[in-house]
């Protein structure tokens, strides 16, 4: 018979820690990609981006936005399986869990988004039909940003340290889930909904089936924020990391979110300017190395650590 490994708890599950209530959390805020995303949605977007005067550079930076984002959500289901296996607390595991689980639900929709609305559109328009996977759309800083967080997240496996989970944690849920992310969000709402700041040059396109998808992911990526943020600020306070490691892991890999933002086209042209969100992104990364290296700080509330200015929020019936 298989032992239970802490043979101290007198049950299964701590409903007060601050990882049970958030894997609570998303199992009340579970949504699917297909069932809550209506084909009536993508079948507006289709239209308006076939409809609308869009050049074939400026829907290709649309499709790299989405590639982007669905190579990130791909890359963080393959890829956070080593630290769900160096982690005991079962309530965590739990979360991480459902963390997985919900980063292949994203996969999904950014797939169903591609095949849906993107490819039909490009047919139609007479544009180039390209894949998602397309190496054009990934440039060296976004490689090399996964890279090393693939790299931090093995090293799990041979080296397990609380300094070595603090990197961990920095990787993914502070600069992939949280600034890179967020970033991205800010992005899209501003080029492609009514109520964002509008980054774009010209006459914008309101995509409202990609908008509502954006809303739900960020919905999720709220926990997986919060809850990275509250282990590096536990493992600062508890297990003695350095703070500066933290803060240095941070910027260091702010250098890479910068230039992944920060891409030039076939032709060689800049076809956004960057400056607004490596600004958006430079000043995330400040307000969360403020919060976790000071143990005392109160994490915010999940939807703020998402909250997009504009940015429609769930409600608690949704």
């Amino acid at each position: 018979m298989t032992q239970i490994r802490d043979a101290d708890r007198t049950h299964r599950l701590d409903p007060s820690s601050f990882a049970g209530g958030y894997f609570r959390n998303a199992v009340y805020r579970h949504w699917d990609p297909y069932e809550d995303i209506s084909d009536e949605l993508l079948e507006q977007d289709r239209h308006r981006l076939v409809a609308h005067e869009l050049t074939e550079p400026a829907f290709d930076g649309l499709r790299r936005t989405l590639a982007l984002f669905g190579a990130g959500e791909e890359s963080v289901t393959e890829d956070l399986t080593p630290l769900l296996l160096v982690t005991e607390d079962v309530n965590k595991q739990m979360f991480l869990t459902s963390q997985l689980y919900e980063e292949a639900k994203h996969t999904q929709f950014f797939d169903r988004y591609w095949r849906d609305v993107i490819d039909p559109v490009a047919k139609e328009r007479g544009f180039e039909v390209t894949a998602p996977t397309d190496q054009r759309y990934f440039n060296d800083d976004y490689v090399a940003l996964f890279e090393k967080t693939e790299q931090a997240m093995d090293r799990l496996l041979t080296e397990d340290s609380p300094t070595n989970r603090a990197r961990a944690y920095c990787h993914y849920h502070l600069i992939i889930e949280s600034v890179l992310a967020q970033t991205g969000y800010y992005g899209i709402q501003s080029s492609y909904s009514p109520t964002g700041a509008d980054l774009q040059d010209g006459d914008p396109v309101h995509l409202e089936g990609l908008i509502e998808g954006i809303t739900r992911i960020r919905s999720d990526e709220g926990r997986h924020v919060g809850f990275g943020m509250h282990e590096v600020q536990r493992l600062i306070a508890d297990s003695g990391v350095d703070p500066e490691i933290v803060r240095s892991t941070l910027q260091e890999l702010l250098g890479h979110v910068a230039g992944a933002l920060d891409y030039t086209d076939s032709a060689g042209e800049r076809p956004v300017d960057a400056t607004p969100l490596i600004e958006y992104a430079t000043e995330k990364t400040t307000r969360r190395i403020e919060i976790i290296t000071d143990t005392d700080a109160d994490l915010p509330p999940v939807e703020e650590l998402v909250h997009i200015e504009g940015g429609r929020e769930l409600s608690t019936g949704d």
